[in-house]
């Protein structure tokens, strides 16, 4: 019979599954500098809006990233800090196992 997942490591899984798109992981990073328009995300990444807007669709759902509407534009910011101080981890892993290399 197969196991079912705990909620937390599901959502955990998903979280990660997301942070493995490499747009999303750059769309993260750039918002936890400042709030951004997709516009000015697109421009910023090199990639179409449509993209911009389906990675932040998905980060959306994953209650990762929140938006303010100003007059017609959509001002997307991080809406925890939380997750960057994951990806710092992560980008120290990077380093670490380069190093031993």
């Amino acid at each position: 019979m197969k196991e079912i997942i705990p909620e937390k490591r599901y959502r955990a899984s998903m979280i990660c599954r997301a942070l493995g798109n490499p747009t999303a992981y750059e769309v993260l990073t750039l918002l936890g500098e400042k709030k951004m328009t997709p516009d000015e995300l697109a421009r910023s990444l090199g990639v179409s809006v449509a993209t911009v807007s389906q990675v932040l669709r998905v980060l959306r759902n994953l209650d990762r990233v929140k938006y303010e509407v100003n007059w017609r534009q959509r001002l997307y910011r991080v809406k925890s800090h939380v997750v960057q101080r994951v990806m710092q981890d992560l980008e120290r892993l990077v380093s670490h196992i380069v190093s031993e290399a």
